[in-house]
C-alpha cells in the first residue's frame, strides 16, 4: 500500500506487467494461473498489463510507459535496446517494488548468446536490412540497470512461486521461495538420481528449484531452466559433466542456454579444458559414463 495513503482508510494496492525483450512466456505464467487469482481479485487491482488489457487502470488507453505510480511491479525480459535502458529507469521511478519474472530479465536470457560474439554478424545474417535494426551488442538482466526487490527464476517461472510473490508483497513479508537446488526436488518426490543410475549428465546440483524435478522424473538431466543456485560449486560440476561423456564443447553449450550470461557460468569455458577425471586423454571429456540427453551424436 502507498505509504501516502491517508489513515483510516484502505486503497487497494496496484499492480503492473511490464516485457522487455522475451517471449511473453512468464506473462502468460500469470494469466494462466486462472482459478488461483480469483482469491486475490478483491485485494489487489490490475492497473497495468498489456498482454491483457488495452487499458491502464480503467478506461484509459495503455502505453508502454503507464500511468503509475504502481505499489508492485513484475518485469519480464530483458534489456537489449537503448530505449529498454531509458524505460526500465522510468519504470523503476514509478514502483514502490519492482520484481523481474524468468530468466530473460533475471540473467539476460537466450538472446543473451550475442554476448559470446559479434551482434552485428548477427543481425546482418538475420535482416535483410540491418540497417534499420537497433540493438545493443548485450543482452543484461534487470538488475543491471536499476535496483530489483527480488528476483524470480525461470524459463518459464512457476505459477505457484509467483503467487506466492505476490501474495507475499501484499501481506509487507518477505517471499518464501526456496534457494535449494533441484536434486532436493528429486529426493522429495522419490526420484532416482538418473547421475548414480544411469550416468546421465545432469545440471541438478548447481540448478536453482522450482520446476518440481520435471526433467529427472522422466529421466532426462536436467537443462538448468532456472538458473544457478547461490555459490554453486562450478569445479566439480563441469568435471562431473565430462566425467559422464560430455565433451569440452558440449559442457559450454548446456550452460549457455536459457541463463547463458549467469555470472556463476563465467569459469565454465576455463573448467571444461582441465582434463576429466578418468578420461583417457588430455581433455578428452571420455570417462566411462553413458551418453547423455545433452550430447550430439
Amino acid at each position: 500500500m502507498d505509504p501516502d495513503t491517508p489513515k483510516g482508510t484502505h486503497a487497494t494496492p496496484t499492480l503492473a506487467v511490464w516485457k522487455f525483450a522475451s517471449c511473453d512466456g512468464c506473462q502468460l505464467t500469470l494469466l494462466d494461473c486462472e482459478d488461483e487469482l480469483l482469491p486475490l481479485a478483491g485485494r489487489v487491482k490490475v492497473a497495468h498489463f498489456l498482454e491483457m488489457s488495452r487499458a491502464e487502470g480503467g478506461d484509459e488507453p495503455a502505453t508502454l510507459e503507464g500511468a503509475g505510480p504502481y505499489d508492485l511491479s513484475l518485469v519480464e525480459g530483458s534489456v537489449t535496446t537503448a530505449a529498454d535502458a531509458r524505460r526500465i529507469q522510468h519504470v523503476r521511478r514509478i514502483s514502490r517494488r519492482l520484481v523481474t519474472i524468468g530468466a530473460c530479465a533475471t540473467a539476460g536470457g537466450v538472446q543473451a548468446l550475442r554476448d559470446f560474439a559479434d551482434v552485428e554478424e548477427f543481425r546482418a545474417a538475420v535482416y535483410a536490412r540491418p540497417e534499420y535494426i537497433e540493438t545493443l551488442a548485450t543482452s543484461t538482466p534487470i538488475a543491471a540497470h536499476v535496483p530489483v526487490d527480488f528476483e524470480l527464476r525461470g524459463c518459464p517461472i512457476d505459477r505457484g512461486q509467483l503467487l506466492e510473490v505476490i501474495t507475499a508483497y501484499l501481506a509487507g513479508r518477505k517471499p518464501n521461495i526456496p534457494n535449494h537446488s533441484v536434486c532436493f526436488e528429486c529426493k522429495r518426490r522419490g526420484t532416482t538420481c538418473i547421475t548414480v543410475a544411469h550416468g546421465t549428465p545432469c545440471l541438478g546440483p548447481v540448478t536453482h528449484a522450482g520446476c518440481g524435478a520435471l526433467c529427472p522424473a522422466y529421466g532426462r538431466g536436467c537443462y538448468g531452466c532456472f538458473g544457478p543456485v547461490s555459490d554453486p560449486n562450478m569445479p566439480a560440476m563441469v568435471a562431473q559433466l565430462k566425467h559422464d561423456g560430455m565433451s569440452e564443447r558440449d559442457v559450454v553449450r548446456v550452460f549457455r542456454t536459457f541463463n547463458a550470461s549467469s555470472p556463476e557460468y563465467g569459469p565454465v569455458a576455463d573448467l571444461a579444458e582441465r582434463p576429466a577425471r578418468g578420461a583417457t586423454g588430455p581433455g578428452t571429456g571420455t570417462g566411462p559414463g553413458r551418453r547423455g540427453d545433452h550430447d550430439e551424436p
